[in-house]
């Protein structure tokens, strides 16, 4: 197996007042040539929002996007007309495509949203721009690995156009789950909140693990934790 760990304090960090942002990747005026991305994975961004603030209507294209509330309340709207709120336990991805305009607000007044926004390359250029939301209940993620994102054909709560599927736990202190990597591929866990061990290296809130050659990935939980897992080609 070969694991490389991305130590939280080591990502770029920005603070701009109405957003605290972390970087696991390159982004933005963050740029690091070490860590522009994992296969195609190409953005983990922690962001923390202040009430009543979010990101103005911005365009974006061929990129698959997600976004993955992890508390507080988050609106969306978009120029395909796309339009929600998602809250904690909700998911939403946006496919860029040939162009999309979108703006992220906080929709509340008085308290925080923290989301993982996360983007992934698509197979191809110039595919159609979409949006769509789900909820995955707190049930469906605790002490297993839910399917949050990927193909189609992978039976994923939403479809995205990469061979790429993202899952999402709540581990109980001491529970374990695993999961097969098929030969070729590969892995990355970004721990959201409390501390596991992956195949052995212990990791906390923040920190990304980057796996290749290995079988199967095996996390057990130090702390009652969060995490998401990309399964990637």
């Amino acid at each position: 197996m070969n694991a490389i760990l991305r130590p939280a304090e080591e990502r770029g960090h920005a603070n701009h007042g109405w957003l605290d942002t972390h970087h696991s990747f390159s982004f933005a005026h963050y740029f690091d040539a070490s860590h522009m991305g994992f296969r195609s994975l190409r953005v983990i961004n922690d962001d923390v929002v202040k009430p009543g603030t979010g990101f103005a209507t911005h365009g974006h294209r061929d990129m698959e996007i997600i976004s993955y509330v992890v508390s507080g309340v988050l609106a969306h709207e978009d120029s395909t007309g796309g339009k929600g709120v998602i809250r904690r336990g909700d998911i939403q991805v946006m496919s860029a495509g040939t162009g999309i305009r979108h703006s992220e607000y906080n929709a509340s007044r008085q308290d925080n949203v923290r989301f993982l926004q996360i983007w992934i390359l698509p197979p191809r250029e110039g595919l159609p721009p979409s949006y769509n939301q789900r909820t995955i209940s707190e049930a469906n993620k605790r002490n297993r690995l839910a399917l949050l994102a990927g193909p189609e054909s992978s039976g994923a709560a939403l479809p995205i156009h990469q061979d790429a599927r993202t899952y999402a736990s709540l581990l109980e202190a001491g529970r374990v789950v695993s999961h097969p990597l098929q030969p070729g591929r590969g892995a990355w866990v970004q721990v959201v909140d409390g501390a596991i061990t992956v195949n052995g290296v212990v990791m906390h809130a923040g920190d990304g693990l980057a796996i290749e050659d290995a079988a199967v990935v095996e996390i057990q939980a130090v702390s009652d934790a969060e995490f998401l897992l990309f399964d990637l080609a």
